[in-house]
């Protein structure tokens, strides 16, 4: 596991003021109250808007919720969610986690984005405050920082599933398909997309052992709009196959210069890009037969813990207020305040960033997206949880595409609804 690429520690932290000051900074006075802050840092903005598009909402049904105080040890506390927009940046992040940590202080952070998560998962190590993320492979949380899964961190935690799940699942996808098992890969530089693409534990490792042989497209930067080498490469070197790791402008861009260049491969399989159904609309008809990892559907068998809803019920609560399908990261960000809320109430003392800190590191919690387990789980402060895989198909009911689940191995409580099919086949 320690081949995946090590970035050099405090990299995230070094090279911003905030973290300057982080470092720097006395420790805050702790003000004598019960009222419990909660920051939140999510992306409302930039690239990765969309993995924070139900946020708003999510937050005012757990404000509702604990409108009247959360009740611990027979006391009530006041809780106030502090929520921050990390614009899709890691400088951001760094700054927002600063802010949260100093001047709000705090009591416990929540992080739904895995850069910032890896910005700010250090800041509350150096701090002493609780907090718990998810969103991003756990590879990419923890590698970069220079830890390891026997080493863990002080005071951070997170809850996903690992690359490599998913990467085996990519290969079980492209397994259902005729082809002729060459495959074109490109990635983001970023974290989770720097431990997709390395060459011996990352995806094309899986590829590899699956037997198939690959056209290297290499890495690209978040604001990149011309794909039309990698077009050329993997036209060129017959890929029947495109995958990878990105942000649904990156893929959009890339598919249509595609479409231009006369390139049709039978399999895309792009991580992240093609979690939501918008992604996939804003492509048209080209769209129809995207596969993608699954994180979580309105169809798996797992209820929440703060308020008893189904997924089922969760997804139709979204859909009947934003007018919109409902979205794989629905399901974890209930989850990421599911697990906060039980922390706070299993350490018996909320302002005890200690007690917080261990209530965390002995959770088995079921949540919305399944069992989160930290106390059992043998890699220090991760929380595997399960991935799946599926295929967009155009719907004949009141969406435009429904995602159809292809493959289960690694998610059991998830059921297989068909196999894979080419891209040729569906048009």
């Amino acid at each position: 596991m320690s081949s995946f690429p090590m970035l050099p520690r405090r990299r995230f932290l070094a090279g911003s003021a905030a973290a300057a000051g982080l470092l720097a900074a006395p420790s805050v006075a702790r003000a004598q109250n019960r009222r419990i802050r909660i920051g939140y840092i999510t992306a409302l903005s930039g690239p990765r808007a969309e993995f924070g598009a139900s946020d708003p909402w999510m937050v005012e049904q757990v404000n509702t919720l604990l409108r009247d105080g959360l009740m611990i040890d027979g006391t009530s506390h006041e809780v106030e969610i502090l929520v921050r927009d990390n614009q899709s940046n890691v400088n951001r992040s760094a700054s927002v986690g600063q802010e949260l940590i100093l001047r709000e202080d705090v009591d416990l952070l929540l992080v739904q984005d895995l850069d910032a998560s890896v910005a700010t998962g250090e800041m509350s190590d150096i701090a002493g405050i609780p907090s718990i993320s998810t969103m991003g492979p756990w590879q990419a949380w923890m590698f970069p920082r220079g830890s390891n899964p026997e080493q863990g961190f002080p005071y951070s935690f997170t809850f996903f599933w690992g690359a490599d799940d998913a990467m085996s699942t990519f290969v079980r996808i492209w397994d259902q398909i005729d082809t002729n098992r060459v495959v074109g890969d490109f990635y983001f530089d970023n974290p989770a997309g720097q431990s997709f693409a390395d060459t011996e534990l990352g995806l094309p490792a899986f590829m590899a052992q699956g037997g198939y042989s690959r056209v290297p497209g290499g890495l690209f930067q978040i604001d990149t709009q011309d794909f039309s080498a990698q077009v050329a490469r993997f036209r060129d070197g017959e890929a029947q196959i495109v995958t990878g790791f990105g942000f649904p402008p990156h893929w959009s861009t890339f598919w249509a210069q595609a479409g231009q260049a006369g390139y049709r491969p039978e399999a895309a399989t792009f991580a992240a890009a093609f979690l939501f159904p918008s992604a996939i609309e804003a492509l048209g008809d080209r769209g129809n037969g995207m596969s993608t990892e699954v994180w979580w559907t309105p169809n798996v068998p797992f209820t929440s813990s703060l308020t008893g809803q189904s997924a089922a019920e969760l997804a139709a609560a979204w859909e009947a207020h934003s007018g919109r399908q409902w979205v794989q990261t629905l399901g974890y960000s209930h989850a990421l305040f599911e697990t906060g809320i039980a922390a706070l109430r299993q350490s018996g003392a909320p302002k005890d960033r200690e007690a917080v800190r261990d209530a965390i590191a002995a959770m088995s919690l079921d949540t919305m997206v399944g069992p989160v387990n930290w106390g059992g789980s043998p890699i220090r402060n991760v929380a595997v949880t399960e991935v799946a895989g599926g295929q967009w198909r155009r719907s004949s009911g009141r969406h435009a595409y429904d995602l159809v689940i292809t493959e289960n191995t690694l998610a059991p409580s998830i059921s297989a609804e068909d196999v894979t099919l080419p891209l040729s086949e569906l048009g």
